[in-house]
């Protein structure tokens, strides 16, 4: 039976730190894409999931579970950690990518490029939150939970302030609910009202 690259780690051996790399790395980085909202963060998280592995390595036994379970449990709760901060304190992302958003009915690429940047315009109008929740929802495709657990936003406060935000978008743009471009704009990601 090979020995474990933690306890390689743990006793200091030349190269346990790389082969722990190796063989974990993609599995934590798996880890930390997923749940980081940005490139920059994910890296972090590895960066800290990797030294708390390090520092760990000791107490890791074989006879209460697999090493990867181990590494893993120990990426998740940083993981988790690193969220609840992130969730603390929000920060409101830039919503220059709401120049793309197509709201518009099928047509000719000028309309849907005219109809869009009116829409932009309607929705930069809003409050940030707003924005912001709008974006996690059209743009990102999150559900009304996802983006409450993402912001820290406790649901029915998403929901309003997503509904009430649709509602704005669709009097700016001159839509009515229920017809043309704005069907459907009001009904949550996941078809949750």
């Amino acid at each position: 039976m090979d020995e474990s690259a933690l306890s390689q780690v743990a006793r200091g051996e030349t190269g346990a730190i790389a082969a722990c790399l190796d063989q974990y790395g993609p599995l934590i980085w798996a880890l930390a894409r997923r749940l980081s909202p940005v490139r920059h963060e994910a890296e972090d998280a590895v960066q800290d999931i990797f030294t708390d592995i390090w520092q760990s390595a000791a107490r890791f036994d074989p006879l209460r579970g697999s090493e990867k379970v181990f590494v893993t449990m120990i990426a998740r709760r940083r993981l988790i950690d690193r969220m609840r901060r992130h969730a603390r304190s929000p920060v409101f992302a830039s919503t220059d990518d709401l120049e793309v958003v197509g709201f518009a009915e099928p047509g000719t690429r000028g309309e849907m490029c005219v109809e869009a940047e009116r829409a932009a315009a309607a929705v930069g109008q809003l409050k940030a939150e707003q924005q912001r929740i709008i974006e996690l929802a059209v743009l990102h495709g999150l559900s009304h939970g996802d983006i409450a657990a993402r912001t820290g936003m406790p649901l029915g406060t998403v929901k309003t302030l997503f509904r009430r935000g649709m509602i704005r978008v669709r009097e700016e743009l001159g839509v009515e609910a229920g017809t043309g471009a704005g069907a459907g704009a009001g009904a949550a990601p996941g078809g949750t009202p």
